[in-house]
């Protein structure tokens, strides 16, 4: 009878057991199904993009940034042209047609013709200094009269604008609102275009084609960094090479040019400039990185200076290597020197082979331009150069590159 019941007792017991790990299993695996949906709602919780937590946030920048965004137009000196017309009216159904060959039908008549351009630009202090581009207002001098067109609360008006500076070259220009009852303006913040990312929100506020869409708030992305772009310019004849544009395809025409490319928080990142004619959603603007290098110096002295050497370069090639008996093809060949130039004042000729500046090696053309924007004006350089088989150096003071050069 004992045994007996020794036995049941350890068979309850073994299946206490049992069932007590089948217990202690059932929550774990009830846990897990559980945890796993858990998991899935928390992904999304990671912060999201500012555009989700306010849908109006584009609305909210183009309302602050609108009133110290302005309309620029310009009026240049009038220019005299010859006009033709019919001396008479012909009543001879084929009186033009031999007037054509035995006489001149038409007279010469001198005409005024006012020349006009227009574009967009921005306040970036109270005091009513506007930065703009250069090809829109062009150049201190020029006897044009600017007209800055202000539509901020209080104060929508026109103001007359000076320039007090330009660079032909960066396609930067500076007005001074003529601000007499000394009104305070409102501004943009300017941002840090090298840290602008391609891909992120941009926006763009101007004028397209003149008045009639004044204020036009256009929206893209940051499409891309460093692009360069060839242009004709039909004031100088020649062509014009803009470098390290930004590229968006937030909307840009004929009237934005000079108005401020924005970032999401509300901060100039560059200045639009150009469209691409013969694309759509293809638009540049002139990083404010660079706008801000210059700022100073064009609004205290009117210009940019740039360093400048004065002489023709080029690569050294293997034929330039034998016609020179060169040790090697290290450096860069003076072509020509320009007259009058810091290279000239030095000493420099042409078939020197400059192979250092300063602390630098100079391997290429690309070398020796860098090294040279990295002075300024009036800077002194040592340069060391093979001449005739000698190792030389020589002392030049950098000089301000003339604008016909630039």
């Amino acid at each position: 009878m004992r045994k007996r019941i020794v036995s049941v007792v350890i068979v309850v017991a073994v299946i206490l057991a049992v069932a007590g790990a089948a217990v202690n299993l059932l929550p774990r695996s009830t846990m897990a199904a559980q945890e796993a949906p858990a998991a899935e709602v928390q992904s999304p919780s990671r912060a999201l993009p500012l555009l989700s937590d306010n849908p109006y946030i584009i609305a909210d920048i183009a309302e602050v940034a609108s009133p110290a965004t302005v309309y620029i137009s310009v009026e240049w000196p009038s220019e005299t042209v010859e006009t033709y017309r019919r001396q008479y009216p012909s009543i001879d159904p084929f009186g033009s047609f031999f007037d054509y060959f035995f006489g001149d039908p038409f007279f010469s008549q001198p005409q005024q013709q006012i020349i006009t351009s227009a574009g967009s630009g921005f306040i970036i202090d109270e005091s009513g200094i506007v930065l703009t581009n250069q090809h829109v207002v062009g150049n201190k001098g020029e006897g044009q009269t600017i007209t800055v067109v202000v539509d901020a609360p209080g104060l929508e008006r026109e103001y007359k604008a000076e320039i007090i500076g330009s660079d032909y070259s960066l396609d930067l220009a500076v007005l001074q609102i003529i601000n007499e009852n000394g009104d305070v303006f409102p501004t943009l913040p300017l941002g840090d275009s090298d840290a602008s990312r391609v891909g992120e929100w941009t926006i763009a506020i101007g004028n397209p084609y003149g008045r009639e869409f004044e204020h036009t708030v256009t929206v893209g992305v940051l499409s891309a960094k460093g692009r360069e772009i060839t242009v004709y310019d039909s004031e100088s004849g020649r062509t014009k090479v803009y470098k390290n544009l930004m590229q968006t395809d937030a909307a840009i025409n004929r009237g934005n040019s000079g108005g401020p490319l924005l970032n999401i928080k509300g901060e100039v990142v560059g200045i639009n400039t150009a469209v691409h004619s013969q694309a759509q959603g293809i638009g540049f603007a002139i990083p404010i990185n660079i706008a801000k290098e210059v700022l100073d110096e064009l609004i205290t002295t009117g210009s940019v200076s740039v360093p400048w050497l004065g002489i023709w370069y080029q690569n050294i090639t293997e034929n330039i290597v034998r016609q020179l008996s060169l040790p090697d093809d290290k450096g860069v060949v003076v072509m020509d020197v320009v007259k009058g130039s810091p290279a000239e004042a030095a000493g420099l000729k042409a078939w020197d082979v400059i192979r250092r500046m300063n602390d630098r090696d100079i391997f290429t053309t690309d070398d020796l331009a860098d090294e040279i924007k990295k002075y300024k004006t009036g800077d002194e350089v040592l340069i060391t150069i093979l001449r005739g088989g000698r190792m030389q150096m020589l002392t030049v003071t950098l000089g301000n590159k003339p604008d016909s050069l630039r």
